[in-house]
């Protein structure tokens, strides 16, 4: 899963996000709004914009309970409880 979060400085909404996504876990690429033409086009007045594999997931005032959905918590992962593999003896 490729996650790129789309910012400019002095955003504290886009500061909030990435925070949020570090406690996840998660280390997106960071793109700046206003260094690129086409993101600037695109995303000026919507950022924080997450991208996720290249489409929109999340912009604007993201959640924690919002990213936890589309890109998962620390503690999704499907874990076996501990005893329930069985050994050969």
């Amino acid at each position: 899963m490729r996650l790129v979060l789309v910012t400019r400085q002095g955003c504290h909404l886009c500061d909030e996000t990435l925070g949020l996504l570090r406690a996840l876990g998660h280390e997106p690429e960071l793109a700046d709004v206003d260094g690129d033409d086409r993101l600037h086009d695109l995303f000026d007045w919507r950022v924080p914009v997450l991208l996720v594999d290249e489409r929109v997931a999340a912009e604007g005032r993201i959640t924690r309970e919002q990213l936890e959905k589309v890109i998962g918590s620390p503690h999704s992962a499907s874990l076996a409880p501990t005893g329930c593999l069985k050994t050969s003896d």
